[in-house]
């Protein structure tokens, strides 16, 4: 039996080192894509407080060059397209800043004011259930229970109408940023080649594998985050419609509520549907027909949603496991807040292409016999 010698050893410890160290960062091009990367995570996460209206405004003009490009595949030139789509933009952020917002809010505080009234209502269907199963539940721990929620509840109500009061205290920075948020998305669309390649001339010169992984994500990227845009506008269009018709209260704060779930998959569907059948009970009852309308056309478009517009709108979009998903939602929402949890799935994208695209090397080529 040959004894392998000190150096012997120390030559295939640092093959092996070298070895694990090539698996990571195998090449030049892995090198630059994993600084791009980590340079653009640390702005964003260091300054995103900061430079928010900045990091907004790119993220709208992403998704309106999409459009912009479409238009230019029919002949349209880019200038022209470019008001066009901002003329489009605006008239959008006009409808949501003047009509939308002002009636989800007063809503939203009529509900608020009404929360002891549904309490109250609640209560006393509640407190039928100890003369119904006196073994089970008693009165005393009935009241004790409902007290704990009526003050949580009042509590969120209050904290509710608080932001607001802080939200006209904070007008004047509004205004600053629908000024200036509009005015970066124009020029993001209009000199977009000149702004890109004054920011190449930063980026190290060997970008193969960067380019692929891009090209990669991009069209996964604009299809989801286009696609959730509009689904979220259909289903909030068709859910105000419904509830219009079947004189439902508060209709378009439950129907935005209604499009505003899709942007956290499998969690938001299950949240909204509390407000919407608790507002359908405390309005008809258990018992009226009304209630059974509300439910049973809130199920469809439900079923619509997930059976009909995500396989239309996504049919591109790569599919990730359920797990992914919500790992991504936790972790990117914890970062980033809301545009983290918008932002979870495409960001996850990136991460899988990434990872596809990571240059390997062979298993083999790591000699172990000694």
């Amino acid at each position: 039996m040959t004894i392998p010698s000190k150096s012997q050893d120390e030559s295939v410890n640092l093959s092996f080192f070298r070895t694990s160290f090539q698996r990571f960062l195998p090449n030049h091009q892995a090198v630059s894509l994993a600084f791009i990367l980590a340079t653009c995570f640390i702005l964003i996460y260091s300054l995103s407080n900061l430079l928010m209206p900045v990091f907004t405004s790119i993220v709208l003009a992403y998704l309106l060059e999409g459009i912009v490009a479409k238009a230019e595949k029919i002949k349209i030139p880019r200038l022209l397209a470019v008001y066009l789509v901002f003329s489009i933009f605006m008239a959008c952020l006009g409808f949501l800043l003047f009509f939308l917002i002002p009636i989800v809010s007063e809503q939203t505080v009529e509900l608020v004011q009404r929360i002891p009234n549904i309490l109250n209502s609640a209560q006393h269907e509640i407190m039928r259930l100890p003369k119904i199963y006196p073994k089970f539940i008693s009165e005393s721990k009935i009241s004790q229970m409902m007290f704990s929620i009526q003050s949580e509840l009042l509590s969120y109500g209050e904290k509710i109408l608080s932001v607001s009061a802080a939200s006209v205290i904070g007008l004047v920075s509004a205004m600053i940023y629908l000024f200036l948020v509009p005015m970066m998305v124009f020029f993001f669309l209009k000199d977009k080649e000149l702004l890109v390649s004054w920011l190449l001339q930063f980026m190290p010169k060997d970008q193969y594998l960067t380019v692929r992984v891009w090209q990669e994500v991009d069209t996964q990227i604009a299809n989801y985050v286009r696609g959730k845009f509009a689904e979220v506008f259909i289903l909030w269009l068709a859910s105000y419609a419904t509830y219009a018709a079947l004189s439902l209260n508060y209709a378009m704060l439950l129907s935005v509520l209604m499009g505003l779930s899709v942007i956290i998959p499998y969690v938001g569907a299950t949240l909204v549907t509390f407000p919407v059948l608790i507002v359908a009970y405390v309005q008809w009852g258990l018992g009226g027909d009304d209630f059974m309308y509300v439910l049973i056309a809130y199920s469809i478009i439900q079923a619509l949603d997930g059976v009909v517009l995500v396989p239309v709108l996504f049919s591109e979009a790569v599919n990730l496991h359920a797990v992914a998903i919500i790992i991504a939602i936790l972790f990117f929402g914890g970062l980033w807040g809301f545009w983290g949890v918008f932002l979870a799935i495409p960001l996850a994208t990136v991460v899988k292409a990434v990872l596809n695209a990571w240059p390997r090397i062979d298993d083999s080529g790591v000699n172990m016999n000694y």
